[in-house]
């Protein structure tokens, strides 16, 4: 008993020092400081969660306070939030009522936290009709009250920091869902920290090894990166002391995500990325309203020392990033040659930067800003897309998530009006975003007073003008070039009415049809019998076609029709149900569980070792990545009950891990190099006699590597190869390439996906 005493002293002890820090930490800030309701809510939270524990065995309470510290402390927010925070989980964990809340703290508080538990649970529920409807509840809790998606980001970030008390099939869920969803909201809100921390922590869980790897090179090449940004900064800070400002300078290291993921979309090593090491310049204005041309006199300034890149100038002072990012990034070249890039900004627009639109709106004036109007309108097109929604959830994720991540481009009216638009926006993504009327019926643009097609990609600068005709109608293929959420989502849901509006057309038109020729049989058999006959894939598909008149019913449809054993409608009955057996174990499949999952291979943890049996047998590799032992893969348990495995890092899993993670299972390999797998490696070097010799004697001779095919092209002395062949393991491939690299003329050896 008294051990027990104990324990819960020193447990009762924990939470008070971590909720006196978080009041040290609020009573720092500028906010009021109303102390006494966020200690009110603490003590209500504390009571409400009391003998609960999290999953890592610490008291439950820990996490809100966890929570409401970052929502203070890395996102800004004031005594309302905190409070919210501390609350988030008592009605959603308890048997406290919204309505209790209300009561005891008023209605500002208990609306944010009825937003927080709207949407508990992450995003995302077991089936993807709930994960859509989720995703729908926390967009529209943005335009509520912003600050439930903050909260929610915080709750977010806390969790991934403490994911590794969960199973590793949850630990796959989380943080693809983080990745996919969470990451990009947190940098379309300007919380730059909180989103590459995310993208980090994701990276972390589904390839350990990796992240381990980056992080050992980047301590390795510390010591190398402090001396060059010593020596560059130099005779920057003596510029910036005969100018008279107040500033600090900062090293910005590329985050170990980011580095990951240039090595794989451009086929690098970690050697060969040159823009690990950035510069970031923080001063204070010499007078608040010269903010603007400090920013410009420093680059001036700099721009004296060292040569600036002529094409890397980014001006987001003058025009802001829709999140509200503010600074003037320009890239120098060091003594040394190598290019850096050098962010200056002011302190108010690091504050920005940090902390997005909660340091925003402690800056902002009576009238708003134009950074706010950036926000409304991203808001405006969500609430555009939620009025009518994509069907299927993954569409529904994809079409928000196109405009979460863009970069951003300036093009100009013809009246010289300034548009924000997504990088890779097209002509017709900029119809649709001046008005749905101009986008429907618009059939070209002038861009620069040159005529170009709809489909053409606009680039910053460009001034467009667009040209409209009342005959032109939304066309199919238009979906393939539009790419921002407001043009698809419009573009779809036009194309969605016309064929409602065919598909019943085509209803009357075939219920006329047999009326008219007196053929007495049940439509359902009939249907079924022209959908085989004219070769579509659904009987949607078929009433649209006879509604658009894209197939007009004659002689042979008639014959078919009349045929005397189409009375037999029973038997299209049974063949388009299915029985119920047979529903049955299709339900079964989609609740994921890994009914053929070999038990007698499966850990402690859950975790299904992938043995050469199985592979052989059980499992289906992925078409979209083929992965190979080595690979950090998962499982994917899909609507037949058959597992698919994923490389992690593979866009589709990505996409699976959001939608449909109870599906996810945890898988390794436990292979000894009794199977081979196909891969490809992409090689190019220096052209000379005896390359492809050499190439051949490594792989063939050395290894003992069969090759299945060769392909290698010159131009100019350069050679560019590809070569597929049967390897066991990624260690094999690792083996090649280090070997091939080892010949002087062999500049690059690397595993490409085809």
């Amino acid at each position: 008993m008294n051990e027990l005493s104990a324990k819960d002293k020193a447990e009762e002890e924990m939470i008070n020092q971590a909720f006196h820090k978080l009041l040290d930490d609020y009573l720092h800030t500028k906010h009021r400081k109303r102390v006494e309701i966020i200690t009110k809510a603490f003590n209500f939270a504390n009571q409400a969660h009391k003998g609960i524990k999290r999953r890592s065995g610490e008291p439950y309470i820990m996490h809100p306070i966890a929570v409401a510290s970052i929502v203070c402390n890395e996102i800004g927010l004031g005594s309302t939030s905190i409070c919210s925070a501390l609350l988030h989980d008592v009605v959603e964990d308890t048997d406290y009522m919204v309505e209790d809340i209300e009561n005891i703290f008023g209605p500002k508080i208990a609306q944010i936290v009825d937003g927080l538990t709207k949407i508990s649970g992450g995003i995302f529920g077991d089936h993807a009709s709930a994960q859509a409807e989720n995703f729908k509840k926390l967009l529209l809790t943005m335009n509520d009250d912003i600050r439930v998606i903050l909260i929610k980001i915080a709750d977010r970030l806390h969790n991934m920091r403490t994911l590794g008390a969960m199973l590793p099939n949850k630990q796959y869920k989380i943080a693809g869902e983080t990745l996919y969803i969470y990451a990009p909201l947190a940098n379309r809100l300007g919380l730059y920290k909180i989103k590459t921390e995310l993208e980090d922590l994701s990276f972390k869980y589904e390839h350990p090894e990796e992240y381990a790897e980056i992080e050992e090179k980047l301590n390795a090449t510390a010591t190398e990166r402090d001396r060059l940004f010593n020596e560059f900064t130099v005779p920057i800070r003596a510029k910036l002391d005969t100018m008279g400002l107040k500033y600090r300078i900062l090293a910005r290291v590329k985050s170990i995500y980011s580095i990951w993921n240039k090595m794989q979309t451009k086929n690098l090593p970690f050697d060969e990325i040159y823009d690990i090491l950035a510069v970031r310049v923080i001063f204070e204005p010499r007078n608040p309203d010269e903010e603007l041309n400090d920013c410009f006199d420093i680059y001036v300034g700099i721009s004296k020392i060292y040569k600036p890149h002529p094409d890397r100038l980014r001006d987001w002072v003058s025009h802001p990033k829709a999140n509200g990012y503010q600074a003037l990034h320009v890239t120098l070249m060091a003594a040394n040659g190598q290019w850096i890039e050098v962010q200056i900004r002011s302190e108010r627009m690091n504050e920005v930067a940090e902390q997005g639109f909660a340091a925003h709106w402690k800056y902002k004036d009576g009238g708003g800003s134009e950074d706010e109007g950036e926000l409304e309108k991203w808001l405006k097109t969500i609430k555009e897309i939620l009025d009518d929604p994509q069907p299927d959830a993954i569409d529904f994720l994809d079409t928000i998530k196109l405009n979460l991540f863009a970069s951003e481009i300036f093009v100009f009216t013809p009246k010289g009006e300034l548009k924000t638009m997504p990088q890779n926006a097209t002509a017709l993504d900029f119809a649709f975003s001046l008005h749905t009327d101009i986008g429907s019926h618009c059939i070209g643009a002038k861009v620069n007073h040159r005529l170009v097609p709809l489909s053409h990609k606009l680039q910053s600068g460009d001034q467009v003008e667009i040209l409209t005709s009342q005959s032109q109608r939304v066309q199919p293929q238009w979906e393939l070039f539009a790419t921002t959420a407001r043009a698809r989502a419009k573009i779809a849901s036009i194309l969605r009415k016309e064929r409602k509006a065919h598909q019943n057309l085509g209803e009357e038109t075939l219920g006329e049809f047999l009326r008219k020729e007196e053929i007495m049989t049940n439509p359902a058999s009939a249907m079924e019998k022209l959908r085989k006959l004219h070769g579509f894939h659904t009987m949607d598909e078929l009433l649209v076609a006879i509604g658009d008149k894209s197939l007009t019913l004659g002689e042979a449809d008639k014959n078919l029709l009349r045929d005397k054993r189409s009375g037999n409608w029973k038997r299209y009955l049974s063949f388009s149900f299915g029985s119920g057996k047979e529903k049955e174990g299709e339900e079964a499949g989609k609740e994921g569980a890994p009914t053929n999952a070999p038990k007698e291979k499966i850990d402690t943890k859950g975790v299904i070792k992938l043995t050469e049996e199985a592979l052989k047998e059980k499992y289906v590799m992925a078409d979209c990545c083929h992965p190979i032992p080595g690979d950090d893969v998962l499982g994917y348990t899909d609507d037949n009950g058959r597992i698919i495995i994923h490389k992690r890092q593979c866009p589709v899993a990505a996409k699976l891990k959001s939608s449909y993670g109870n599906r996810i299972i945890a898988t390794v390999w436990d292979t000894h190099k009794e199977l081979t797998f196909l891969v490809y490696i992409s090689v190019r070097g220096i052209d000379d006699v005896g390359v492809l010799n050499d190439i051949t004697q490594v792989i063939s001779r050395q290894l003992n590597v069969n090759i299945r095919k060769l392909n290698i092209e010159t131009d100019d002395g350069i050679f560019e190869g590809k070569i597929q062949l049967w390897v066991h393991d990624v260690d094999d491939v690792k083996t090649i390439c280090n070997n091939l690299k080892k010949n002087k003329n062999i500049q690059l050896a690397v595993r490409v996906e085809n």
